[in-house]
C-alpha cells in the first residue's frame, strides 16, 4: 500500500474519535410501528450529507423485506428539476428495542450510519431523522408539500433537539415528475 493512502486511512480512521459531542444523545419516539413506516417519503428539507447537497425531488423509499431488514432507496435529480435522476441504496436494520425508532442504516458492506427517528406524527405523515452527532437531519413527509406552519413547527422540534436550524435547508419538491416516477417503479429490492 503506497504510505499516502496508509496515511490518509489512519487518518480518516482516527477521526471519529476527535468528534466527541458534550450534548446528550437524541431522545427518539417511543415507538415507530415499522411496517406503517413502509413506502414513499418526500425529503422535505435536511441537514445534507455530501451526496444529497443540490437534490431536488427528492424521495426516500422503503421496503421491509422477508429477512426482517429494509431495504431503502434515496431517489433524486441531481442540480435541478430538469437534472439527471440517481438513486442511493441501502439496507437498514431495526435494533431489536422496543421502540423500533433506533436503526443502522447500511451502504455497502463497510459504512453504517445512525438513523434515529426523533419525531413523528400520529397519523405517520411527516417525520425528523435525526443522528447523536448532530451532523445530519432529515425532515420527510408523506406528500411534496407541508404547510408553513409545520415547517417551522419543525424548525422548533429540531432546535430542541440540539442542533442548529439555520444549517437545515429545504429539498426543492416539484411533481409530477414522470421521469422520477419512471425510475421509482423499476427499483428492485432483490
Amino acid at each position: 500500500m503506497k504510505p499516502r493512502l496508509l496515511y490518509c486511512l489512519l487518518i480518516a480512521a482516527g477521526l471519529p474519535s476527535c468528534g466527541h459531542t458534550t450534548q446528550p444523545p437524541i431522545t427518539t419516539v417511543a415507538h415507530v410501528d415499522v411496517s406503517r413506516y413502509m413506502g414513499r417519503w418526500y425529503v422535505i428539507a435536511a441537514i445534507p450529507t455530501r451526496p444529497e447537497r443540490h437534490s431536488y425531488n427528492a424521495v426516500e423509499l422503503y421496503r421491509r423485506m422477508p429477512d426482517g431488514t429494509i431495504c431503502t432507496h434515496y431517489v433524486y435529480r441531481k442540480g435541478g428539476h430538469a437534472g439527471a435522476v440517481d438513486t442511493i441504496g441501502s439496507t437498514a436494520t431495526v435494533d431489536p428495542g422496543p421502540s423500533r425508532a433506533r436503526w443502522h442504516v447500511h451502504f455497502a458492506w463497510f459504512f453504517k450510519t445512525q438513523y434515529l427517528v426523533a419525531w413523528l406524527a400520529p397519523d405517520y405523515g411527516q417525520v425528523i431523522v435525526a443522528r447523536d452527532k448532530r451532523d445530519y437531519l432529515w425532515y420527510m413527509a408523506r406528500t411534496p408539500q407541508v404547510p408553513a406552519t409545520d415547517y417551522q413547527a419543525m424548525l422548533t422540534r429540531v432546535a430542541a433537539l440540539g442542533y442548529d436550524p439555520g444549517l437545515v435547508v429545504k429539498v426543492p419538491q416539484q411533481w409530477p415528475d414522470p421521469g422520477l416516477e419512471q425510475v421509482i417503479s423499476g427499483i428492485d429490492c432483490q
